[in-house]
Order: structure tokens, then C-alpha cells, then sequence
């Protein structure tokens, strides 16, 4: 897939400033945590808030740890990118 561009990826990148090999090795990186455990999703967290420079309060952070180790993460884009906004 080097060298094509992916219009998802591209999306992604101008909604989030995140540059596409760094959405991939973020998505590995999940693909490789426990989410069941809260300490690394926190880690997991505060990763993505710190690559796309945007603060997460300690209650969004709380409000997306019980859902993902919950597992009742929506799962429809509109929904998670609302989920990480930044704030006006």
C-alpha cells in the first residue's frame, strides 16, 4: 500500500492532524492491549491525546475508560470522532 493514497487515511489525518504512519502504529499498538485493563487503557489515552494534541479532562478520560473496558465503544465514526473533539 506504499505509496497510494487512502482517502480514509487522508480524512483521518486533516480531522485529527495525525499523520498516517502514526494512525497505523497506533493501531497496532491496540491491537496488542488488554482493554479489558483499565491502567492501559488510560496509557492508551493519554497516547492519543498527546498525538493529536488534545486535551482530555479527567472526566471525558473516565467516561472513555468505563466504555471501552466495558466494551460498549460505538463503533460508528461520527459518534468517536464526536468522543474526541476539542473543545471550543
Amino acid at each position: 500500500m506504499q505509496g497510494k493514497k487512502n482517502p480514509f487515511f487522508d480524512q483521518l489525518e486533516k480531522k485529527t492532524n495525525v499523520k498516517h504512519k502514526d494512525l497505523l502504529q497506533l493501531a497496532q499498538s491496540v491491537n496488542q492491549t488488554d482493554l479489558s485493563n483499565e491502567k492501559n487503557v488510560r496509557q492508551l489515552i493519554h497516547q492519543v491525546a498527546l498525538m493529536a494534541n488534545v486535551p482530555v479532562s479527567k472526566q471525558k478520560e473516565d467516561e472513555l475508560v468505563k466504555a471501552i473496558t466495558s466494551n460498549k465503544v460505538p463503533m460508528d465514526f461520527g459518534t468517536l470522532s464526536k468522543m474526541f473533539q476539542k473543545p471550543e
